[in-house]
């Protein structure tokens, strides 16, 4: 007997009034064309002022100003094209159409790679003597002092356009993969208890895998992790790839390894990285005893990684519209003010978010680093409470990204990736809190805290395992080893042993698992996942215990953008990741919030 599947629709068929708008920046297709032509004219533009950044402080600043335009251009024809191209990333047009403003952006890096060495160039007397002749060019210190704090690592002018030109080769491996997980695999349906088949994509797994129905579960993840085998081998090369680019760009800037290269690029010590792995390392008693419980819960003699996501808590869990989404996510967030929930209330309002998957779309979740006119939230809206959780999540990176472009220049209203997290999950926080404030019932307190507990466990641990698996990606390319299929998955099964414990078995199937996660081609990117999480649960405590006081810092913070160092932007609001405490502090909680559901679940 085949069971009724959820039917997903072609993205023509899909609800208008349930994708984004992109018709704010730019109107049309043949809009966007224009602008395209216009900022390929650029690179001659910008070369105009190759060797002249020292000759005055006017030509400083016209630089400068012309650099603000230029990013604004890219990032208006770029997001446009990527948008557009993740509705539907087996629609060709608009693939090239993202190839095209990709290589114009490789063009425009490649004009104005003179611009580095000639800052360097430039003796301190003379820009401070550039200062004081025009006090606008201070607009752009917090820019000419992040270029000449990496002086050991800047090339020639010339030296530096090759990089720049190598820019489009080093983003291959990312788009391979991606293409590969998104477009071209196709998946068997899994199958239930009864019988019935279940449409399995990348966007219904973990929806399947929370089912109640165990054969389910565990057919949907050995359909999933079996096909995906198929294609390791393919996906290792494209990993492999991936870091002998990132060696490559490491040894031509002189660093010593590919993660204090990437790590450098926003100002965060390798040490905050290492000791975030020591600290879950000697936390891991917390998480083995959260397994235990789950084991317990479930009733199972043996737990398996395909029971990981489904709630412990029988009939607790309920459908979430996304309009009863919002109206929930609104409510709790209103303790940030008016001010702040108006935003959102306009972005609702005004089609910021593609909210449902449609054949094609990109898998997942994230909001746009496109801040002009306003950033984009794609989501793939399953009306549960994790997708409420989503919700939440994305529009808090899209605030932070709205109230920093619209309270800083140009050049600074880009944040860095460490506190990229850190509003997101603040809003996270938030919602749970919120939630929890209005549930007493032991079952359905226990079900939020256990989603809670599955948060912590997905950013803190999974996130910093992650992280280890990366970091010895890093050592094994920098070694001279080839990322095989088989080393890698000998590795990352070792490490899930690790991190679930003894009460876990670790299924030979998720030896795989690290073929399917894209964050491995963002560099060094999800350690900060654990950080953010950590300094968000201090910023939400000191918001819902100290107040105002809180708040407006916090709104400091969201309105900084990059204007200062990401730890001394957390200063901002109150917290010091210069320290282990916000880590160890987000572990205690996690343990003692183990305590309070194993009293409830007696």
């Amino acid at each position: 007997m085949k069971a009724k599947e959820r039917v997903i629709p072609e993205r023509k068929d899909v609800d208008v009034n349930y994708t984004w708008d992109l018709t704010a920046i730019f109107p049309n297709d043949e809009a966007w064309e224009q602008a395209y032509n216009e900022l390929c004219a650029l690179p001659e533009q910008i070369a105009a002022f190759r060797g002249r950044l020292g000759e005055s402080a006017e030509t400083l600043l016209d630089f400068f100003r012309r650099e603000d335009e230029t990013h604004l251009s890219i990032e208006s024809v770029f997001g446009y094209a990527s948008l557009k191209g993740d509705e539907d990333t087996a629609n060709s047009f608009y693939q090239n159409m993202r190839g095209k403003a990709m290589g114009a952006y490789v063009a425009i890096s490649g004009a104005g790679a003179f611009s580095t060495p000639e800052i360097l160039a430039i003796p301190d007397e003379t820009l401070l003597r550039f200062y004081s002749e025009k006090p606008e060019l201070l607009t752009y210190k917090r820019s000419i002092d992040r270029i000449r704090r990496r002086k050991a690592h800047i090339l020639s002018a010339e030296e530096e356009k090759l990089l720049a030109a190598a820019g489009e080769v080093a983003d291959s491996p990312d788009k391979i993969g991606s293409t590969l997980r998104n477009a071209e695999m196709v998946y068997p349906d899994a199958v239930d208890a009864d019988g019935g088949t279940h449409k399995l994509t990348n966007g219904s797994l973990t929806l399947l895998m929370e089912s109640k129905d165990r054969i389910l579960r565990e057919n949907t993840f050995n359909t999933y992790y079996t096909r995906l085998g198929e294609f390791k081998n393919t996906i290792a090369a494209t990993l492999d790839a991936q870091f002998k680019q990132l060696r490559f760009f490491a040894g031509a800037r002189k660093y010593g390894s590919t993660l204090e290269a990437s790590l450098d690029e926003t100002e965060v010590p390798t040490e905050v990285y290492l000791n975030l792995i020591d600290a879950v390392h000697a936390n891991m008693d917390k998480m083995y005893r959260y397994v235990e419980l789950r084991k317990k819960m479930l009733g199972v003699d043996e737990l398996h990684m395909y029971d990981v996501y489904t709630p412990i808590v029988e009939d607790a869990d309920e459908t979430i519209t996304f309009e009863q989404a919002k109206a929930t996510v609104l409510e709790a967030l209103a303790v940030l003010g008016t001010d702040y929930t108006d935003i959102l209330k306009t972005g609702f309002r005004d089609r910021w978010i593609d909210v449902y998957e449609n054949k094609g779309k990109r898998g997942g979740a994230y909001s746009s680093g496109l801040s002009r006119p306003h950033p984009y939230v794609l989501l793939n809206h399953k009306d549960n409470l994790d997708s409420q959780f989503t919700l939440a999540h994305e529009m808090g990176h899209s605030l932070h990204s709205y109230l920093s472009s619209k309270n800083q220049p140009v050049n600074c209203a880009d944040y860095v990736i460490f506190v990229a997290e850190v509003a997101s999950t603040v809003n996270e926080v938030l919602l749970m809190k919120y939630l929890l404030s209005k549930t007493f019932e032991p079952k359905e307190r226990a079900y939020l805290i256990n989603h809670f507990l599955d948060q912590f466990k997905g950013t803190v641990y999974r996130q910093t395992m992650f992280a280890e698996f990366e970091l010895f990606m890093g050592k094994q390319s920098e070694a001279g080893e080839t990322l095989t299929a088989e080393a890698l998955c000998e590795k990352y099964l070792e490490l899930n042993k690790l991190y679930f414990g003894p009460a876990m078995i670790s299924d030979e199937l998720i030896s795989l698992e690290w073929a399917r996660i894209p964050h491995f081609f963002y560099n060094y990117y999800v350690f900060q996942y654990a950080t953010g999480f950590s300094a968000a649960v201090a910023i939400a405590n000191r918001i819902l215990s100290e107040g105002a006081p809180a708040v407006n810092d916090y709104k400091r913070f969201l309105s900084s953008g990059g204007s200062a160092d990401p730890i001394s932007l957390l200063k901002i609001a109150g917290v010091d990741m210069s320290t282990p405490a916000p880590v160890n502090s987000a572990l205690t909680l996690f343990g003692e919030l183990v305590e309070e559901m194993e009293q409830l679940l007696k």
